[in-house]
């Protein structure tokens, strides 16, 4: 199968024209990256985005994989001596996993069995007997003695029909056909999950599961992923329950069995051995595998969405900032970095218990403030974040200060700064220190900062530790790549940590473009990248068009406009009479560019008229205006919540059964799918992302269990 049959596979399951899923996978076999095709390549895709362009690299990764496992069996039956043409079509035919296995298991080497010791004692021709239901010259008793034997460990007339009986029930259960009947029953069956002996008081957070029955087809991933959880813990334990008498029945129809065959009681009997011993736990295996793969995918989605939306929160910008990492025994570590993100200052004040040294913290953070003019004061949303952000309020009131406090999410914050990378960047600094600078780079770029951390230690993940790990950390570096290209990078201020994520770049390459920045002074124009030793035309092209220079020498730099098609602006700018400098940003003139004036067979109307938006608003940023939550002052422990109380927080996590919120208290509350709006909510992500600022009513606090359940539905 070739690449064009597998780009035809691929538009047949997502139901895509097949033009536009060859071009893909062509541009993808060439190592184009999704942002740079999404972005430049539309005319050749039909301006197929990245969510679709992202489903086709998966299944290309599958059909390829797929292939790959086709010809190890093709491979493995020739040198059985058994691949005939019309097996050799068969395989090739397979579309799925499940299919192609279920066709290769006669042929897989066997391990020990009851069939294998059958044949080892020559009960395979009367299995052949059994099986085909054929006549005999005998009587059946004389059929049986005939293979009793000392020697081959055949005791009696029994055993020689039991082991045939085992024999023909493996067979049965690699019967294609079969195992495909007990399939689609599989999946329209029931899991069934129940805790295990003596595991009762351990598992108390499997409580839900202990005794639960549910339809497999109606089954959110949430909940096997919890059951899956469970079963992986030891604590539980999942079954599959099927109808067997129906589907026993269902299996007897289609081996067509004689009801006045000699031995037509031990074939029936052997047909429920098969269902029961055979045929159910494979399919079982299949079906969980199937659900598992599926609730997966679903979680890794939910993760990435959660992701995408923290990565491009709206930044504070180029503001000074003095960042908080709260903390009561130890104190706060406070440091000050100014617009840039550069480090200034650093101090530790102990305003909160035991120490309570209110009135020298104040003094301590003001000077700080007055010092370096700090504009915001970043404070860390962990262990003694309330009682730090009261401090800071009643500070700001007293003096009178011109300052906006906002409350950053720190997760991560801790690995970040005991991390390789924050040791280079700040190899003199404590690592409490290196948190709280950390934490104001988040409130200025949440965007720059958060590439600096694994995505899982952010803290937005659903099952995250239950999934596939490959597929969740190629999931998380897409996402953090196509927000990296939605907003563009300033090449000549990027660290090297944002750098690797421009499509087309690396660790290293990026880490040689911050080297030849500091040895030879910042970028004039995007052409000078080409001098970067090891970035070659291929990486220039897949990058270049997300990296931006201010005040450089060319004003298309500044856009995301591809040096490829600064041609077609200079053609714009000529038909105008004017030129690039006066185009480039001037919403009058470029407004009047007609796109079909501009079009050839180099540059498509997509492409042109992508050119002629971001001439209008160049290099624009994709995220929202900055806006920060106002917790409620009086509302500081999960123990001052009451019900019916209306508070203000922000969204933590979206999952598929609800978002939690932060307000304040150290424990977030759950908004409950069913109380995330007055209408009917199929997908919470429809409502709500990581970052939104909401209002909330309290449905319901349980301190001892630490739980605060909320709602945005109306009062009735």
């Amino acid at each position: 199968m070739d690449g064009a049959d597998i780009a035809n596979v691929i538009a047949d399951i997502l139901n895509l024209p097949a033009k536009q899923v060859q071009a893909a996978v062509r541009l993808l076999d060439d190592g184009c990256t999704l942002p740079f095709i999404a972005r430049y390549r539309k005319d050749q895709t039909g301006g197929l985005d990245e969510v679709q362009l992202r489903e086709i690299e998966r299944q290309l990764q599958l059909q390829k994989e797929l292939q790959q496992r086709r010809q190890t069996i093709l491979k493995t039956i020739d040198e059985q001596g058994k691949l005939t043409a019309a097996l050799r079509q068969q395989v090739m035919g397979c579309s799925n996993r499940a299919d192609l296995e279920s066709l290769y298991l006669p042929f897989r080497p066997k391990r020990k069995t009851r069939a294998t010791a059958a044949r080892d004692q020559g009960l395979q021709p009367l299995a052949d007997i059994l099986k085909g239901q054929q006549t005999f010259d005998q009587t059946a008793g004389q059929l049986l003695r005939s293979f009793v034997s000392a020697e081959s460990g055949v005791e009696n007339e029994k055993a020689a029909l039991q082991g045939a009986c085992d024999i023909v029930a493996e067979e049965w259960s690699e019967d294609t056909s079969l195992r495909r009947t007990v399939l689609e029953a599989a999946r329209d069956g029931r899991i069934h999950s129940v805790v295990k002996r003596g595991k009762k008081e351990a598992g108390q957070s499997f409580e839900a599961w202990f005794d639960h029955s549910e339809r497999l087809s109606r089954i959110p991933s949430h909940r096997f992923l919890a059951i899956d959880r469970g079963v992986s813990e030891g604590i539980l334990r999942a079954d599959l329950v099927v109808n067997e008498r129906q589907v026993g029945g269902q299996l007897k129809r289609q081996l067509d069995l004689r009801p006045d065959y000699e031995f037509a009681d031990a074939l029936r009997r052997t047909v429920d051995d098969c269902l029961t011993r055979l045929l159910i736990p494979a399919a079982r295996t299949i079906v969980f595998q199937e659900l598992k793969e599926q609730s997966d995918l679903s979680a890794i989605s939910v993760f990435a969405g959660n992701l995408r939306n923290l990565l491009l929160a709206a930044p504070a910008g180029q503001r000074i900032t003095l960042g908080i990492d709260p903390g009561f025994r130890t104190g706060c570590k406070v440091a000050v970095v100014d617009g840039t993100g550069r480090f200034l200052d650093q101090a530790t004040i102990y305003p909160t218990p035991p120490h309570r040294k209110t009135e020298e913290a104040a003094e301590r953070l003001a000077d700080l403030i007055a010092r370096h003019s700090v504009d915001l004061i970043a404070i860390g949303n962990g262990t003694a974040s309330r009682e730090t952000e009261s401090f800071v309020a009643q500070l700001i009131r007293d003096r009178d200060l011109q300052v906006t406090k906002v409350m950053v999410n720190e997760a991560g914050a801790s690995v970040y700064s005991a991390s390789e990378l924050a040791g280079e960047e700040y190899p003199d600094l404590d690592v409490t220190i290196r948190g709280a600078i950390s934490i104001a780079h988040r409130l200025q770029d949440p965007l720059a900062e958060l590439v600096k951390i694994d995505p899982k230690a952010i803290g937005v993940g659903q099952y995250q530790h239950d999934v596939d790990q490959k597929q969740l950390q190629r999931a998380l570096e897409g996402e953090i790549q196509s927000s990296v290209s939605a907003v563009g990078v300033n090449l000549n201020t990027a660290s090297a940590s944002l750098l690797q994520f421009v499509p087309g770049l690396n660790r290293s390459v990026a880490r040689r473009i911050v080297q030849h920045r500091d040895r030879k002074g910042p970028f004039r124009n995007r052409a000078e990248l080409t001098s970067v030793s090891g970035l070659g035309a291929k990486a220039f092209e897949q990058s270049a068009g997300f990296l931006r220079i201010s005040d450089g020498d060319e004003p298309l730099d500044n856009s995301a406009v591809h040096p490829e098609s600064y041609e077609v602006v200079q053609r714009m700018a000529d038909h105008l009479k004017t030129s690039q400098e006066r185009l480039v940003g001037n919403r009058s003139i470029a407004s009047r560019l007609d796109v079909a004036q501009f079009v050839s067979s180099n540059c498509g109307a997509l492409t042109i008229a992508d050119i002629i938006d971001e001439l209008v608003s160049p290099g624009r940023d994709p995220r929202s205006d900055f806006r920060t939550v106002q917790f409620a002052e009086d509302v500081q422990e999960i123990s001052d919540v009451r019900e019916g109380m209306r508070l203000e927080g922000v969204v933590t996590n979206v999952t598929h059964f609800g978002a939690f919120v932060d307000i304040g208290v150290h424990q977030d509350g759950l908004i409950h799918i069913s109380q995330l709006a007055d209408h009917f909510v199929q997908d919470p992500a429809d409502e709500l992302s990581a970052g939104d600022i909401v209002q909330v009513r309290v449905q319901e606090v349980d301190p001892d269990r630490k739980r605060i359940s909320l709602s945005r539905k109306s009062e009735s």
